[in-house]
């Protein structure tokens, strides 16, 4: 999975606004297995902030997210990772041949309280676990 490049997996979590799923996503994979994976978040349509219930159902774990903020997607960032985790972005993200990509389907947490986020956190924080053990990283 890595390159002489990159001594670390990179992975790219990319969503249509950068701020519930990608985000959780990205931060999951930060807590979990610190430096040892580069991780990138970003969306086809960026919001102007994080969705505030993401933020709180993250923080009820233990993941601060407060300061982050959507980012664009850009075609530098799909080329430079070595995974890239689409969650309901569609057509918009850019596929490059020698890129591991992975479609997550979940629900989006857009206009959902932090009750109806935590089912959504939790499946996350799963498949991020799963990710991590298929990249032999292991989780803090």
């Amino acid at each position: 999975m890595t390159t002489a490049a990159t001594p670390r997996p990179s992975v790219l979590f990319v969503c249509v606004h950068n701020a519930g799923r990608s985000q959780m996503g990205a931060a999951f994979l930060t807590h979990l297995a610190g430096d040892a994976v580069e991780v990138r978040s970003a969306g086809s349509a960026p919001a102007d902030a994080v969705n505030p219930a993401v933020v709180e159902a993250m923080r009820e774990v233990g993941v601060d997210i407060s300061a982050e903020t959507p980012k664009i997607l850009t075609v530098e960032a799909v080329r430079s990772s070595d995974v890239v985790i689409t969650m309901g972005c569609g057509d918009a993200c850019p596929v490059f041949p020698g890129k591991r990509y992975l479609d997550w389907r979940l629900e989006d947490p857009a206009g959902q309280g932090v009750d109806g986020v935590r089912p959504i956190r939790d499946e996350i924080e799963q498949r991020v676990r799963g990710l991590l053990a298929e990249l032999g990283v292991p989780a803090a």
